[in-house]
């Protein structure tokens, strides 16, 4: 699969030092005698833009797919001498639930994101976390307001999934309602701090709420950011779950950029993962006794089925989609 090179980014996604941090450390290269993947040292330190504020950089990385090879061999060198055979071990490993090798390799990750993701990905527990604090610092003032097309009302069907879009103008009303209270909630934010926006005091004889306590009332819309870093197995299960169709968009929009970070990070491992994976569906046994009976020429109804009503309905969606 061909890459192109991450755009520049817009708007206020970054702080100017943040901004000369990264190019002050992509113009120091460092020599190292460890494997690197090109593509991920092109994008390295590099924001990717995700949702209206948001990001994923790439601030380091172990292994690559070689690493995975080695692992499962136990070698010493660059596993097989073929590229061929080196494929068809990792599709191994990937389709018999072979893990271990993939735990192998790590990548760490910054990561800028509403804070009710955040609260969600943090299910996730098999990585190292460390979040911006707002017991030390001030949160920026940035919010998440979605897209008009990304406010939908609630499914009749999935009660943590989204219905219908709405219409203008409801959908108006939410977007007024979300930027107000966010404006409101941070407004009063600064005010218990006694700060503005670039923390200078606003009355120097009031000392302010203690940071810890003035958060509080923050909408769950406000931007937070943290590193997060995982093994390329866990990285892989994140991505099974959340880069999924049926996950949460603004999730998934984070997700769908780091399936791009492992697809040219470890583009063997990548291949697999989606054919076994991300694209593949399980069934269980009572789903391959139908399949089986329906192979065989035999008429396999609902009720024949020996299976729920939502099963059926699941199983008919995998083998026989509209």
């Amino acid at each position: 699969m061909t890459h192109d090179p991450p755009s520049a980014l817009t708007g206020n996604r970054l702080t100017r030092d943040q901004a000369d941090e990264i190019a002050h450390a992509r113009s120091q290269p460092t020599p190292t005698l460890r494997p690197t993947v090109a593509a991920v040292e092109a994008l390295l330190f590099q924001p990717l833009p995700v949702l209206d504020h948001g990001f994923v950089r790439v601030v380091d990385y172990m292994g690559d797919d070689a690493a995975v090879v080695q692992a499962a061999r136990v070698s010493y060198g660059k596993g097989t001498k073929s590229v061929r055979n080196d494929e068809g071990l990792i599709r191994y490993l990937m389709r018999h639930w072979h893990t271990t090798p993939f735990e192998m390799c790590e990548i760490k990750f910054h990561v800028k994101l509403p804070i009710f993701i955040a609260r969600q990905w943090i299910r996730h527990r098999t990585a190292n976390v460390n979040e911006y604090s707002a017991r030390y610092s001030v949160l920026d003032k940035e919010f998440y307001i979605p897209d008009p097309a990304q406010l939908a009302a609630q499914s009749d069907s999935n009660r943590q999934g989204r219905g219908e879009v709405l219409d203008g103008d409801e959908a108006a009303d939410v977007l007024a309602l979300l930027r107000a209270d966010a404006e409101r909630t941070y407004r009063h934010y600064q005010t218990m701090l006694n700060a503005d926006e670039a923390g200078a005091a606003l009355d120097p004889d009031r000392q302010g709420l203690a940071r810890e306590l003035a958060r509080m009332n923050l909408t769950l819309n406000t931007y937070t950011q943290w590193y997060w870093k995982t093994d390329l197995h866990n990285l892989m299960h994140f991505l099974r779950l959340r880069a999924d169709d049926h996950a949460q968009y603004e999730i998934r929009a984070y997700a769908e950029v780091m399936v791009d970070v492992l697809e040219r990070w470890v583009p063997m491992t990548a291949r697999a993962f989606r054919d076994y994976r991300l694209d593949a569906a399980t069934l269980s046994s009572q789903a391959v006794q139908v399949v089986r009976r329906m192979l065989a020429g035999e008429p396999v109804t609902p009720a024949t089925s020996g299976m729920s009503a939502r099963e059926w309905r699941e199983l008919m969606t995998v083998i026989r989609p509209e």
